[in-house]
């Protein structure tokens, strides 16, 4: 197990998806070459420009909000304001059918998976247990955490500044996501290194163009929030500073915690619609009751 302590910001923010920033504020559009247009008014004129009339309005309150990101990242790393963590394991596993079964210090960790009853585009109906061999394959397990932002979004508030107080919402966010995926860029390369001579390129990586996956636990491939006990038992997380609710929500809520898996074809999917006879199915590999688990996947009912 690897655990992580105070990453650095600067290491972490070229990782942030701007557009996923963008639409938590119901700004939609593309807005590529942002990052050189706020530096000045004439680049910011310039970029302007290239925008219709009609999407210019828009394309204006995206620039000025992320200046104002921008301002925000700084005061971040000049006030050293965040912290950020993270841990994670790689682990001999299995699949056995629509589980996975994850070996660590002699113990043997089965985490069942739900299976799509509609095909994917391709005709096949998937699980995440289909990316993984039926023995000595390996699977990763990780979690990250944006630890002190909640405190510093209450200030803001306090300051009836609710302005600043979602921005430094919305890039905790932003900035926990970012972190899982660095660290998966940094699995990829060193510490699993499957795939070592990956050169980091952000449009590529947005894009999701590397062989394996990530999904997070909440994720439509793994849509069960109580999957989160399971990563618990394998990580510790309060070693990280995340804590558990009895309902699996994760404080600060600016975490992310999941799989890797480094098969070259898997891929993310949508779980969806399940019926009754696998809701049943998968309850009992749970080690639950059909009602008790109908609270965790009422999205999928």
């Amino acid at each position: 197990m690897q655990v992580l302590f105070n990453i650095k910001l600067c290491e972490i923010v070229p990782f942030i998806n701007w557009t996923y920033f963008f639409r938590a504020w119901k700004i939609s559009g593309q807005y590529d070459g942002i990052e050189t247009a706020y530096e000045n008014e004439s680049s910011g004129k310039k970029w302007l420009a290239q925008f219709s009339e009609k999407e210019r309005e828009k394309a204006e309150e995206a620039l000025k909000l992320f200046a104002d990101a921008q301002a925000m990242l700084r005061r971040f790393l000049d006030e050293d304001i965040v912290q950020i963590n993270a841990v994670f394991d790689i682990l001999p596993a299995y699949s056995n059918g629509n589980d996975i079964v994850v070996q660590q210090k002699g113990k043997e960790i089965t985490i069942p998976m739900l299976r799509q009853q509609q095909p994917s585009n391709d005709g096949f109906c998937y699980s995440l247990a289909d990316f993984l061999a039926e023995k000595n394959d390996k699977i990763g397990v990780f979690a990250c955490a944006v630890l002190n932002t909640e405190k510093e979004a209450r200030k803001y508030e306090q300051e009836n500044d609710l302005y600043s107080a979602l921005i430094v919402q919305t890039l905790a966010d932003r900035l926990a996501e970012a972190t899982s995926e660095w660290l998966h860029f940094q699995i990829r390369k060193n510490y699993w290194a499957y795939y070592p001579n990956e050169e980091f390129d952000v449009e590529q990586i947005f894009k999701q163009q590397y062989p394996g996956i990530r999904p997070a636990v909440g994720y439509p491939s793994l849509p069960d929030q109580s999957i989160i006990f399971e990563i618990d038992a394998i990580l510790n997380l309060k070693n990280i500073g995340i804590s558990l609710t009895e309902n699996g929500a994760m404080t600060p809520t600016a975490s992310v915690c999941g799989m890797y898996f480094a098969h070259p074809q898997s891929k993310y999917f949508m779980v969806g619609k399940i019926d009754h006879r696998q809701l049943s199915n998968y309850a009992a590999r749970r080690g639950k009751t059909a009602e008790e688990m109908q609270k965790w996947l009422a999205g999928n009912l």
